[in-house]
C-alpha cells in the first residue's frame, strides 16, 4: 500500500468501499433499491448526505477492496437487510410460485446454497455446493438425470429449491457461460496486458465502468502474485465459485457496444430497477420500468419558505410559496456561501431555481447602501442549446426585472454590441459562443467582471461538444488562480454516475458543494417503456413503428391524458400526424382524438381557420397538432396554446420543442431514435441529452401523479438506451479530439506560453481527472500508469504532439529545445474565428495570391468543418437542377462529388435559392452557419499576408455571404427590403451602375426603369448608400518613408436602420504593381463623426527605389458591397529630401584624464578619472574654443558633462556673463537643478535659478544668477521684451538640451527662442555661444546651419555609439482595442523580465497612470502564480514596513510590498523621490512609470520594457503614437554605465507598426519644423515687442528660423512643389500675409498701409503668454456686466485647455459630476476638454470629491493655468473700463485660490480651523463672515464659540490679513488742476511675519497681493486698477478722472 494503515482505518475504508460498491453501476437494480431503503430509513438522512466522500488515493483503496474477507466476511445486519429486500425471501420458506426473473443469477444460486447449507447441515461449504450445482446444471445429461443429481447433492428437504433450479436451468446456464466467457477473456487480456498494451483490449473495455476495469486489473495483479495456485482453467473444475459469480455479473464489453440480438436473454436483467417487466411480441420486445415512487419527506426536512429570503430576493420568486425539496436542501450552501456547487438531479426537478438562488446570492453581494452596483459583476449562464438559451433568457429577464437586472442572450442568432454587453448583468450563452468570447484577449475586460458562471447540463461533457465545456472551465479556473479573484462555478446536470469526478473537475468540494439526487426526486414520477423493434424488413418495420406509436397514444387518450409524439424531422411531423389520423379511422377511434365538446371549440376553430398552414387546419379537425421550427412563429404559438388548453390531445413535434418551450404532457412518445445529423453527415442515435430532456416533459407537475415516457427504437439499440437512462455509463472526456484547437486558443490568448504551462492547463480539464481513473479508455496501458501514476509524461506527450502539429501548420511557433510557444497571426485568426486546425492545413495548401471565384468556393468547400457532409444518390437530381438554376460559378467536381455538393450549397445560400429534400435543407443550414466566419478568416489571412487582389476579393465575399448577394449583382440590392425586385432587375438589365445613377436625374432614372415613381425612390436610396471621399496630404520624411495624412469625408445620409451605430471601413494602402499592401487599418465611422468635420488619420508607409508609378489608398466598407473610395498617390512630381546623413566617426583616441581641465576646483567636480570616448573627442572644441557646437549622440553617452565643459569655459573667459540652459521638460529642469546644485553651485560658489511653471524667480535673483535653467515657454515669455530686460542681453552661453524635440509639439517655441537669441546677438553685437545637444540626427547639417555651427563644431555620432551596447527586441501584438492589447502584453513583459533580467533592475514604460497600476498588479499576479510573489523585493520586512508607513498613495503602498514601484505625475513629490531612491539603490527591482520619467529622472536600468507605443490624445479622442524621440529616450535608459556589459530593451508594439519601429530605431529620424502651425502667436509677440513693424520684417524674421532651412531641403513636407527662388518667396509672403490677416480678424493687431501695430488684445496675449484665439474669444464674449457663470464658461473655453486629457470613459465621470454642480454644462459634449475644465472648476469651488486620482492631477494643472488666463481677463475688463465685470472677474480669481463659491459659501471657511459644526453654530449666533468675527471683542469670542478652542480661532484671526487704508486727495501742481489720490496701506496684524497667502486648496504656494480698483459704482465705470503687494506698509497714488464724480475705491 505504500504505508501502514491502522485496523480502524481499514475497517472504515472497507465499509465505505462496501457502500460505494453498492452504488457502483454494474448492479443498478440493487443500487436503486438501496437508495430507496436508505431514503426511507429511520435516521432521516438524505441519501448521500451521510457518506463521507473523500476521494481516496487510488491504489490504497484498490488493495483494500480486494481483501475478500473484508467484503464477504461477517455480514452486517444492514447488509443482510439489503439481501433480503433484494431477493424477496423470508428466512426459511421458499415462494417458488413467482420468482422474479430479475433474480435468476448466480447471486440467487449463492443465496439459495447458503440457506441449504444452514438448514440441511450439508457437508459442503456454500461455495463448494454452488460450484457442484453449476457443474451438474452445465452437463449434457437429460433433465430427469440432472434433477436426480441435484436431489443427491442438496438432500430431499430442499425439494422446492431443486424445482426452482430445474425451472430456470436455462437462465442459470447462460449465467455460467457468461461468467466463463468473461474469465477466459480476462485471462487472455491479462496475459497480453503485461507484455505490451494490446489495443484490442483497450477498445473493448472502452465503455466499461471504471470499477470493472479496476477489478480486472487487481485480479490480474493478484493472480500473478499468487502464482499458479489459482490459475483459471477453461472448464468449470478449476474455477472457484466467487470469481465465476462476479464474472457472470459483468457483461461482455462487446455486448455493451452492440446491444443484444433477440432471445430471452436479450438484456442483462440485473441492470434494471425492481419491478421491471419484459414482454415479447411478434417483431418487438417491450421493457416496462415502473415509476420510482417519490421519496417521502424525512423527519427534520423542511421546505424553505420564500419569505425567509432577503427582501430583494423575494421579488425574483414572486408567486412562489416555498422552494421544492431539492432547492431547499441545497439552499443553505447556494445562498449563504461562495462554494462551487454541482447539482445532479433529474430533469424537471427545478434546477432553474437553483441557478436563480445562486444568482440572487451574487446580486446580494453587490447590493450596498440600498443600491445595486451593476457595473461590478457579470453572471454568465451557459446553456447547451440556442432554444434553451432563449427560454432561459425570457424566464430570467422576466423574474429579475424587479431588481432592474438586464438579462440578454448571446448566441449565434443574437449578437450583442460592446455597449449592450457592458450594460448587461447576466449573459445567457452557448458554450461555443462563450468560448469564442473568452478566447479573445480584447474581451478580457468582460471575463474579468464575471463573478458567477452557471453551466447547465454539465453531462454534455460526454458529447462531442463536451470539449468546449472543459476548455471553458479550465480557462475560468486558471483565471481564478492567476488573478486571485472569486468566480463561482455552479454546475447543473442530470443524474450521472461519475458525479464525483465531475465535481473534482469543477473544483467542487464533495462534502459541501456536491448534491446528488436520484430519480425518486422527480416531481412527477416517470414510468418508462422501452420498445425494441426486431423486424428487419424496412416496410414492415415502418408499419410496425407507426402501429406501436398509435397504440401507445390511444392507451394514453383512453386514460384521459394528452400525448406528445417526438419525431426527428420537420417532414415527419406531418407524416406521423397523418398516419395517426388514418389509423384512428381504420380502428374507429377517431372520437378519442376529437375535442368538439370543448366549450371554446367553435371560437378557436375560427382562429385556426385564419392560419395559412393547411396541415394545421386539417389536423385540428382530428384533434392532432404539429409543431416544428419551420412553422411560422404565430402558428407555433397557436399550437402551443391549443395544446396547453387541451384543445389538441396529441401533438406531433420535433425535439426542439422539448428544449425551447416548456409544454409538458402526461405521455411522451419518442418515435424512432435515428436522426439526421449534417455535422456527422449521416444518421446518428438520439443523444442522452435529448432523451432526458424529452422525458423531462412527461408528467405535468400540477396535474399528474405520474408521467409516462415511451421510447420506440430498433432492437439492437434497446440495451444502449436502457443503460443510458438508468445512468450506468460513466461520462468520458472528449477533449483529446480537439486538443490542438484548444491549445492554439490558449496560446493565442497568451495564457499558455510553454510546455510546462500547457501541462498545467491540461491539469484543469476533465480529461486529466478521467485519464487517471480510466487510463485504458485514453490509450494508456497499465504499465504506463504504474511507471507514472500522475500521468505527467503522458500529458507532456499529448501537449508536445499537438504543439508539433500546430507548428507544422504555422499556427504557433514551437521551440522544441526551450519548450516555448509563440503565437502567429495564422493561429490567432484560427482561434478568433473558431477555425479547426485541419482547415488551416487545407488553406495553407490551397490559398494562393491569385485565385478565381470557383477556386475560392472550392477551397472553402474543402474546409474540415464540412468534411462529414455525405453525397446521397437520392439528392443527385435536385443538386443537378440547383447547379443549373442557382449557381453562377462553375462547380468543381460536379454534384456527385462531396466538395461539389458543398460548393453548390454555398452558391445556393448566396443566391437565396430554395431546396426541397430534407437532408439537403439541414446540410445547407449547417453549411451556412459556418460560412461567414470561414470567409472572414480567409480575408484576415490574405490581409496579413499583404496580398492586394485576394484581400479585396475575400472582403467582397465576406459581404456577399453576410448579405446573400453576389458581388456582381446590383449594389442597391442591399436595400431589397425597400426596393422592389422588379426595379432591381431592371437596373441590372440596363447595366446602370452607381456612378451612372448618381449623375442621372430622378426622372431619367424613372424613364430608365420604365416606372416614373421609382426614380425618386432609387435616388433616395442612393443617398443612403455609404460613400466616403478621400483626400490625402503626403509628406516625405526620408527618402524611404512617407507620412500620409488621410482625410475621410462621409458623403451619405445616415439612417440608423441601415447604418446602425457605426460603419467600419478598411483603409488599405496598396502597391498594385507588386501586389502588396503596405498599410491596413480598420476605421470606425460613428454617427456623430458622419455629421462633423472630416476625420483625419495619420500613418507612415515605406517607398522603395525604383519608385512604382503610384500607390492607391482604398477605403472599403466592411459591410456594404461595392462601397469603396480610391485615392491615388502619384510619385511623378514628389520631391524627396536628399539622402545625406553624415555621421561623425568615433575616433580611437586614448581617453583624456580629468586633469586636462587644468583647474583643481573643476577636477573635483567629477568622481571619475577619465572622460569617455565621446567627451574626449569633443573636449577641445568645447573647453578651449568659443565655437558653437551641435553634439548628436545616443542617450546615456554623457552629453551633459560635455555641456558642463562649455559652462566651465565661459566661467574661465567671461565670468560676468550668464549661462541659460533650456530643457524642454520640467522634469529635466528639476533633474539638472538637483545635480548642479550639489556640484557646480556649491563647489564653484555660483548662483543658479530655476524658471518653470512652478517657480518664477524675482528680478533680483535673475539679475544676480550665473546659471538660469528654464523651460522654453518661460524663456520665450521673458525674452519677448528683451529691450527692457537687461539680463536677457547678458547671456553668453545658451545650452539647448534635447534639441531634436524641435519636431515635437513644443518645438516651435524652441525654434523661436533660438532664432530670437541669434537675432538679439546680431543686434547687440555681443556673441552668444550656442551648444545644442540631441540624439543622433538624420539631418544634422540643417540644424547646425541654423544654430550657426561650423564644420569643427558639428559632432553627429551613430545611434550605435553607446557607452553600453544595447540589444533590442521588438514584439508585435494584434488586437484592435487598446486596453485589451495592453492587457495581453503583461504576460510577455513578465516573461521578458524573467528571461533578460531576472535579478537586475527593470524599467517598464507605459502610457498612462492607469496603465502603471494595472501593469504592476498583473506582474504581482504572475509572480505569485510562479510561487515567488516577492521576487522583486530586496529589503527586510521591518525596513519595508517603515517605508510603507511613509507612502501616501494607496496603489503604491500595495505594489511596493512586492518590490514593484509606480512612478507618474499623479504622485506627490515625497512619494516620487522615495520611489526613485528605492529603485536607484536596488531595493526594488521593477519600476513601472509613464513616459515622462524617460526624460526627467536619470534612473538607468538593465532592462527597459516599452509596453505599447501609443497614448490617448484627449484632443484627437483616440490613441496616437509616441514621437519616435520619446521611444529612443526610453530605450536610452537601458544599460547602466557602471554595472552592465550591455543593456536590453524590449519594445511591445501594435503588430502593424512593427516594421516602422524596426526601421527607425536603428536609423536616425530627421527633424522637421512645426513652426508653421503656431506662427500666429509668435508673429504677434514680435509685433508687440516691436521686432516686426512691416511685412519685410516678418519675412526677415522667418529667414532666421529652422523652418526656413527645412523648407528649402524638404519642400514637399511643407506643401511646396518646387524650391525656385520666386516660388519660395511668394510662398513665404503668402504665409506672412495670411498670418497678419488672421491676427487682424482676431483683434490683436491693426494693419495699415505701410506696417502693422499691436492692439490691446495682442499685447495682453503676448504679456500673459496666451493664444491669440483665446484673447480673441475673450474680446468677443466679455461685456460690461458679465455674470460669474458666463465668466466661468469663458474661462473654461480658453484654448489653453484644449490639451486637457479626456481619457477613455471619462465622459461618464463628467456626467456624474455635472449632476452635482450648480452651473449647467453642455451634456452633449461631455467628452470635450473645455466642458471637463468647467466641471473641474465647479467641483473645486464646491469641494466635491473627485472620482479618480487622475482628476486631482488634472485639476492641479487646470488651476495652475487659470491664474494667468483670469489675470488677462481682468486686464481686458479694466482696459475697457468695466467696473462690475472687473470685480466679478477678481472674485473668480479669489474663488480659484480659495476653492469656495464667492456668493454661496461663508467666508469663514477661509480660516484653517473651520469645520462644518463650527460654521453652523456660529451661523445660529448670526455670525456668517470673517469680518463679523474680527469685529467681536476678544472677550466675547469664547462665549460665541461654546466649547470650541478659542485659542485656535484667535491665532487664525491674527494671521488673517487686515489692512488699514488711508486716502488723501491731492491736487497735482504740474498738470493744471488734475487730482490724484494718495493711498497709504498698512497691515494691522502686528505679529504676522510672512506674506504667504493662506490658500490651502490651491496646489501651489502663493504670496499675498492686492488690487486697488478706482471706479464709479453709479454708472459702473472703472477709472484705474493697480496690483500691489507689500509686506508691512505701502504708499502709492492713483490719478483721478478730470470730471469730479462720486468715486469709490476698493
Amino acid at each position: 500500500m505504500g504505508y501502514p494503515a491502522s485496523d480502524a482505518n481499514l475497517h472504515k475504508v472497507a465499509s465505505l468501499a462496501q457502500r460505494l460498491f453498492k452504488l457502483q453501476p454494474a448492479d443498478h437494480g440493487r443500487s436503486s433499491v438501496f437508495e430507496r431503503e436508505l431514503n426511507a430509513g429511520e435516521d432521516g438522512v438524505e441519501f448521500g448526505a451521510d457518506l463521507i466522500f473523500q476521494p481516496p488515493s487510488r491504489f490504497l483503496v484498490d488493495s483494500l477492496l480486494d481483501n475478500d474477507d473484508l467484503l464477504e466476511g461477517p455480514p452486517s445486519s444492514r447488509h443482510d437487510g439489503w439481501h433480503d429486500l433484494d431477493h424477496g425471501y423470508s428466512n426459511s420458506t421458499y415462494h417458488h410460485a413467482v420468482v422474479d426473473r430479475r433474480k435468476l443469477s448466480l447471486e440467487w444460486l449463492s443465496n439459495a446454497c447458503d440457506r441449504i447449507v444452514k438448514e440441511c447441515a450439508s457437508q459442503l461449504s456454500r461455495d463448494e455446493l454452488a460450484m457442484a450445482i453449476c457443474r451438474v446444471l452445465n452437463s449434457d445429461k437429460p433433465g430427469e438425470e440432472i434433477a436426480g443429481d441435484l436431489l443427491d447433492l442438496v438432500g430431499v428437504s430442499a425439494f422446492e429449491a431443486v424445482q426452482d433450479l430445474m425451472l430456470h436451468r436455462k437462465e442459470l446456464v447462460d449465467a455460467i457461460h457468461q461468467g466463463l466467457l468473461m474469465l477466459k477473456s480476462d485471462k487472455t487480456a491479462s496475459n497480453t496486458q503485461l507484455r505490451m498494451p494490446s489495443y484490442g483490449t483497450q477498445v473493448t473495455v472502452q465503455t466499461e465502468s471504471e470499477r470493472q476495469i479496476d477489478k480486472l486489473r487487481r485480479k490480474e495483479e493478484k493472480r500473478y502474485k499468487r502464482g499458479a495456485e489459482n490459475r483459471v482453467e477453461d472448464d468449470l473444475s478449476a474455477t472457484n465459485f466467487s470469481s465465476l459469480l462476479r464474472a457472470s455479473e459483468r457483461r461482455s464489453p462487446i455486448e455493451d457496444l452492440f446491444g443484444h440480438g433477440q432471445g430471452p436473454n436479450s438484456l442483462a436483467v440485473t441492470a434494471l430497477p425492481q419491478g421491471t417487466l419484459r414482454k415479447h411480441f411478434k417483431g418487438y420486445e417491450e421493457v416496462i420500468i415502473p415509476p420510482t415512487p417519490t421519496a417521502p419527506m424525512k423527519p427534520g426536512e423542511k421546505l424553505i419558505e420564500i419569505q425567509e429570503l432577503d427582501g430583494f430576493a423575494q421579488a425574483a420568486f414572486r408567486g412562489y410559496k416555498s422552494l421544492n425539496r431539492i432547492q431547499s436542501q441545497i439552499f443553505q450552501t447556494t445562498y449563504y456561501t461562495n462554494e462551487n456547487i454541482l447539482v445532479c438531479a433529474p430533469t424537471g426537478a427545478g434546477k432553474t431555481n437553483i441557478a436563480m438562488i445562486a444568482i440572487l446570492h451574487e446580486i446580494g453581494q453587490h447590493f450596498r447602501d440600498g443600491y445595486l452596483h451593476k457595473d461590478e459583476f457579470k453572471i454568465v449562464y451557459v446553456a447547451p442549446m440556442k432554444a434553451l438559451a432563449a427560454e432561459v433568457t425570457s424566464a430570467f429577464s422576466h423574474r429579475l426585472s424587479p431588481l432592474n437586472m438586464t438579462v440578454r442572450e448571446l448566441t449565434g442568432d443574437m449578437q450583442l454590441s460592446k455597449n449592450e454587453l457592458e450594460e448587461t448583468q447576466m449573459i445567457v450563452t452557448t458554450p461555443e459562443k462563450w468560448d469564442v468570447i473568452t478566447r479573445k484577449s480584447s474581451d478580457m475586460s468582460l471575463s474579468m467582471l464575471v463573478k458567477l458562471l452557471i453551466i447547465d447540463e454539465v453531462h454534455l461533457l460526454n458529447d462531442e461538444r463536451g470539449a468546449v465545456i472543459e476548455a471553458l472551465v479550465a480557462r475560468t479556473l486558471r483565471q481564478v488562480e492567476s488573478t486571485q479573484t472569486m468566480i463561482r462555478i455552479v454546475g447543473l446536470s442530470a443524474t450521472l454516475p461519475s458525479y464525483l469526478e465531475v465535481a473534482q473537475f469543477l473544483r467542487v468540494n464533495p462534502e459541501t458543494g456536491l448534491f446528488f439526487f436520484d430519480s425518486s426526486y422527480r416531481p412527477v414520477p416517470l414510468a418508462q417503456q422501452y420498445i425494441g423493434i426486431s423486424e428487419h424488413n424496412f416496410v414492415a418495420r415502418n408499419a410496425l413503428l407507426n402501429e406501436i406509436c398509435y397504440n401507445k397514444v390511444v392507451d394514453s387518450l383512453r386514460q384521459g391524458h394528452q400525448a406528445m409524439v417526438f419525431v426527428h424531422s420537420r417532414k415527419d411531423t406531418a407524416k406521423t400526424a397523418e398516419k395517426l389520423v388514418e389509423l384512428s379511422r381504420m380502428n374507429e377511434d377517431l372520437e378519442l382524438f376529437k375535442n368538439e365538446t370543448h366549450p371554446q371549440f367553435s371560437l378557436i376553430k375560427k382562429e385556426v381557420q385564419k392560419s395559412r398552414n393547411k396541415d394545421l387546419i386539417g389536423f385540428f379537425e382530428s384533434g392532432v397538432g404539429i409543431h416544428h421550427a419551420g412553422m411560422l412563429r404565430s402558428d407555433r404559438g397557436l399550437t402551443e396554446r391549443l395544446f396547453s388548453d387541451g384543445l389538441i390531445k396529441v401533438l406531433v413535434c420535433t425535439a426542439t420543442l422539448a428544449w425551447g418551450v416548456n409544454l409538458p404532457a402526461h405521455t411522451v412518445v419518442i418515435k424512432g431514435t435515428q436522426l439526421y445529423d449534417p455535422k456527422a453527415g449521416g444518421w446518428r442515435d438520439l443523444g442522452m441529452l435529448d432523451v432526458m430532456q424529452i422525458f423531462g416533459r412527461a408528467g405535468r407537475p400540477q396535474f399528474d401523479k405520474s408521467g409516462e415516457g415511451i421510447i420506440i427504437t430498433s432492437h439492437d439499440k434497446l440495451a444502449y438506451y436502457l443503460r443510458l437512462l438508468t445512468s450506468q455509463l460513466p461520462i468520458e472526456s472528449q477533449f483529446i479530439s480537439s486538443l490542438k484547437d484548444n491549445l492554439n486558443a490558449e496560446v493565442a490568448l497568451g495564457t499558455v506560453t510553454n510546455v510546462k504551462e500547457a501541462c498545467l492547463w491540461l491539469g484543469y480539464t476533465y480529461l486529466s481527472v478521467r485519464m487517471k481513473l480510466n487510463p485504458l479508455a485514453y490509450g494508456i496501458g497499465w504499465d504506463e500508469v504504474m511507471a507514472d501514476p500522475s500521468l505527467s509524461s503522458k500529458q507532456r506527450a499529448l501537449v508536445t504532439e499537438a504543439a508539433r502539429a500546430l507548428d507544422k501548420a504555422k499556427m504557433i511557433r514551437f521551440d522544441e529545445k526551450s519548450g516555448n510557444f509563440s503565437c502567429t497571426e495564422l493561429g490567432r485568426i484560427a482561434s478568433h474565428f473558431y477555425i479547426q486546425y485541419s482547415s488551416v492545413e487545407t488553406y495553407n495548401e490551397m490559398l494562393r495570391p491569385h485565385m478565381n471565384d470557383s477556386e475560392v468556393i472550392d477551397m472553402i468547400a474543402n474546409s474540415s468543418e464540412f468534411e462529414n457532409i455525405q453525397v446521397r444518390e437520392e439528392e443527385q437530381n435536385e443538386l443537378e437542377m440547383l447547379a443549373r438554376t442557382s449557381c453562377p460559378l462553375e462547380v468543381k467536381g460536379g454534384p456527385s462529388n462531396k466538395h461539389g455538393k458543398i460548393s453548390i450549397l454555398i452558391q445556393l445560400y448566396i443566391s437565396r435559392g430554395s431546396i426541397d429534400s430534407f437532408s439537403l435543407v439541414s446540410d445547407a443550414a449547417y453549411i451556412s452557419a459556418s460560412l461567414a466566419r470561414i470567409v472572414r478568416a480567409l480575408f484576415e489571412i490574405c490581409l496579413r499576408r499583404g496580398w492586394c487582389e485576394m484581400t479585396s476579393f475575400m472582403l467582397e465575399y465576406c459581404k456577399a455571404v453576410d448579405r446573400q448577394i453576389w458581388p456582381h449583382q446590383h449594389p442597391l440590392r442591399q436595400f431589397d427590403k425597400d426596393l422592389s425586385a422588379d426595379i432591381l432587375r431592371k437596373l441590372e438589365e440596363r447595366g446602370a451602375d452607381l456612378d451612372r445613377l448618381q449623375e442621372m436625374q430622378e426622372k431619367d432614372i424613372g424613364a430608365l426603369i420604365r416606372y416614373a415613381p421609382g426614380g425618386k425612390l432609387v435616388k433616395q436610396y442612393l443617398g443612403y448608400f455609404p460613400w466616403v471621399q478621400l483626400s490625402a496630404a503626403v509628406s516625405p520624411i526620408t527618402r524611404t518613408v512617407l507620412k500620409v495624412d488621410l482625410l475621410i469625408t462621409p458623403d451619405f445620409v445616415w439612417k440608423d436602420r441601415f447604418h446602425g451605430a457605426a460603419q467600419r471601413w478598411w483603409i488599405l494602402v496598396e502597391d498594385s504593381e507588386n501586389d502588396h499592401i503596405y498599410h491596413s487599418e480598420l476605421f470606425m465611422l460613428t454617427k456623430r463623426m458622419s455629421r462633423g468635420e472630416p476625420q483625419k488619420l495619420s500613418f507612415t508607409i515605406p517607398i522603395f527605389e525604383p519608385h512604382p508609378p503610384q500607390y492607391f489608398i482604398r477605403a472599403v466598407s466592411d459591410s456594404w458591397l461595392q462601397s469603396e473610395a480610391f485615392y491615388t498617390i502619384s510619385f511623378q512630381n514628389l520631391q524627396l529630401p536628399e539622402a545625406r546623413t553624415s555621421h561623425t566617426e568615433l575616433l580611437d583616441l586614448r581617453p583624456l584624464p580629468v586633469t586636462s581641465l587644468g583647474n583643481r576646483t573643476y577636477e573635483s567636480l567629477y568622481n571619475f578619472s577619465h572622460f569617455n570616448p565621446i567627451q574626449t573627442q569633443t573636449f577641445h572644441v568645447l573647453y578651449h574654443t568659443d565655437n558653437n557646437v551641435l553634439l548628436g549622440a545616443p542617450t546615456g553617452s554623457g552629453k551633459t558633462i560635455s555641456a558642463e565643459l562649455a559652462i566651465l569655459h565661459l566661467f574661465n573667459t567671461q565670468p560676468d556673463m550668464k549661462v541659460i540652459y533650456i530643457a524642454p521638460l520640467k522634469a529635466i529642469v528639476r533633474e539638472r537643478m538637483n545635480d548642479w546644485r550639489k556640484r557646480l553651485v556649491s563647489q564653484l560658489g555660483k548662483q543658479m535659478v530655476e524658471m518653470t511653471g512652478d517657480h518664477t524667480p524675482d528680478l533680483m535673483a535673475l539679475m544676480s544668477a550665473d546659471i538660469i535653467i528654464s523651460t522654453p515657454e518661460k524663456w520665450d515669455g521673458i525674452s519677448r521684451n528683451w529691450h527692457s530686460r537687461s539680463y536677457v542681453t547678458k547671456v553668453g552661453l545658451m545650452i539647448l538640451d534635447e534639441i531634436h524635440l524641435l519636431g515635437a509639439d513644443r518645438g516651435p517655441i524652441l525654434e523661436v527662442i533660438v532664432s530670437r537669441m541669434r537675432y538679439i546677438s546680431s543686434q547687440t553685437e555681443r556673441s552668444v555661444r550656442f551648444i545644442g545637444l540631441s540624439t543622433a540626427l538624420a539631418n544634422a547639417g540643417d540644424l547646425a546651419d541654423w544654430l550657426g555651427v561650423g564644420e569643427t563644431g558639428l559632432f553627429n555620432f551613430k545611434p550605435s555609439v553607446r557607452p553600453v551596447p544595447l540589444e533590442v527586441h521588438i514584439q508585435g501584438y494584434p488586437g484592435k482595442y487598446y486596453c485589451p492589447r495592453m492587457n495581453s502584453m503583461n504576460k510577455p513583459a513578465y516573461a521578458a523580465i524573467c528571461t533578460h533580467s531576472p535579478t537586475k533592475p527593470v524599467l517598464i514604460f507605459v502610457s498612462s497612470r492607469r496603465q502603471t497600476r494595472l501593469t504592476a498588479l498583473d506582474l504581482i499576479q504572475y509572480a505569485a502564480s510562479d510561487e515567488h510573489p516577492r521576487q522583486f523585493l530586496s529589503m527586510p520586512e521591518e525596513v519595508l514596513q517603515m517605508i510603507l508607513s511613509q507612502v501616501t498613495d494607496q496603489n503604491l503602498r500595495h505594489t511596493l510590498q512586492f518590490g514593484i514601484g509606480l512612478h507618474h505625475a499623479g504622485l506627490n513629490d515625497k512619494d516620487r523621490s522615495l520611489i526613485e531612491e528605492l529603485f536607484a539603490n536596488n531595493k526594488i527591482q521593477v519600476l513601472v512609470c509613464t513616459s515622462t520619467l524617460a526624460w526627467g529622472v536619470n534612473l538607468p536600468a538593465h532592462l527597459v520594457i516599452i509596453k505599447g507605443t501609443e497614448y490617448y490624445d484627449g484632443k484627437a479622442k483616440r490613441y496616437v503614437d509616441f514621437p519616435i524621440t520619446d521611444i529612443l529616450q526610453m530605450m536610452g535608459r537601458a544599460g547602466r554605465p557602471q554595472y552592465d556589459q550591455h543593456g536590453k530593451a524590449v519594445i511591445l508594439v501594435h503588430e502593424p507598426k512593427k516594421s516602422f519601429y524596426k526601421k527607425f530605431l536603428y536609423e536616425p529620424f530627421p527633424v522637421e519644423s512645426s513652426l508653421k502651425e503656431q506662427l500666429h502667436d509668435h508673429i504677434n509677440a514680435e509685433i508687440v515687442s516691436g521686432t516686426i513693424c512691416h511685412k519685410e520684417d516678418a519675412l526677415h524674421y522667418l529667414t532666421w528660423t529652422y523652418f526656413f532651412r527645412r523648407l528649402v531641403v524638404n519642400p514637399a513636407y511643407y506643401g511646396l512643389e518646387d524650391t525656385a527662388p520666386e516660388i519660395l518667396s511668394s510662398y513665404l509672403s503668402r504665409l506672412v500675409q495670411d498670418t497678419f490677416e488672421d491676427l487682424e480678424d482676431s483683434g490683436c493687431i491693426k494693419m495699415n498701409d505701410d506696417g502693422v501695430e499691436p492692439l490691446m488684445l495682442g499685447s495682453i496675449a503676448s504679456q500673459y503668454y496666451l493664444s491669440y484665439m483665446t484673447v480673441s474669444m475673450f474680446g468677443s464674449n466679455i461685456g460690461p456686466d458679465t455674470s460669474l457663470e458666463v465668466f466661468l464658461h469663458i474661462l473654461s473655453g480658453a484654448s489653453e485647455f484644449d490639451e486637457l486629457p479626456v481619457r477613455h470613459n471619462e465622459e461618464n465621470y463628467n456626467e456624474a459630476l455635472s449632476k452635482n454642480v450648480p452651473y449647467m454644462v453642455d451634456n452633449n459634449r461631455l467628452d470635450d476638454p473645455h466642458v471637463k475644465a468647467n466641471l473641474l472648476f465647479q467641483a473645486h469651488f464646491s469641494q466635491l470629491e473627485l472620482p479618480i486620482s487622475d482628476y486631482v492631477t488634472d485639476l492641479k494643472s487646470v488651476l495652475d493655468q487659470s491664474i494667468r488666463i483670469i489675470q488677462a481677463m481682468i486686464d481686458i475688463c479694466a482696459n475697457s473700463g468695466w467696473l462690475s465685470s472687473t470685480i466679478t472677474c477678481m472674485h473668480l480669481l479669489q474663488m480659484v485660490m480659495q476653492g469656495l463659491w464667492y456668493d454661496k459659501d461663508s467666508s469663514l471657511w477661509m480660516l484653517p480651523c473651520m469645520s462644518s459644526d463650527l460654521v453652523s453654530s456660529l451661523g445660529k449666533k448670526g455670525i456668517s463672515s470673517v469680518q463679523q468675527l474680527l469685529d467681536l471683542p476678544k472677550a466675547n469670542i469664547q462665549t460665541v464659540l461654546e466649547g470650541f478652542p478659542a485659542s485656535r480661532i484667535s491665532q487664525d484671526l491674527q494671521h488673517f490679513p487686515r489692512v488699514q487704508v488711508k486716502l488723501k486727495v491731492q491736487k497735482s501742481d504740474t498738470d493744471g488742476g488734475t487730482f490724484s489720490l494718495n493711498i497709504k496701506l498698512a497691515k494691522m496684524n502686528s505679529n504676522r511675519k510672512t506674506s504667504r497667502a493662506f490658500a490651502p486648496r490651491f496646489p501651489k504656494i502663493k504670496d499675498e497681493a492686492w488690487w486697488l480698483v478706482l471706479g464709479n459704482p453709479s454708472n459702473s465705470e472703472l477709472y484705474a486698477v493697480k496690483r500691489v503687494s507689500f509686506s508691512d506698509r505701502l504708499v502709492t497714488h492713483m490719478e483721478l478722472p478730470s470730471t469730479p464724480t462720486n468715486i469709490e475705491i476698493q
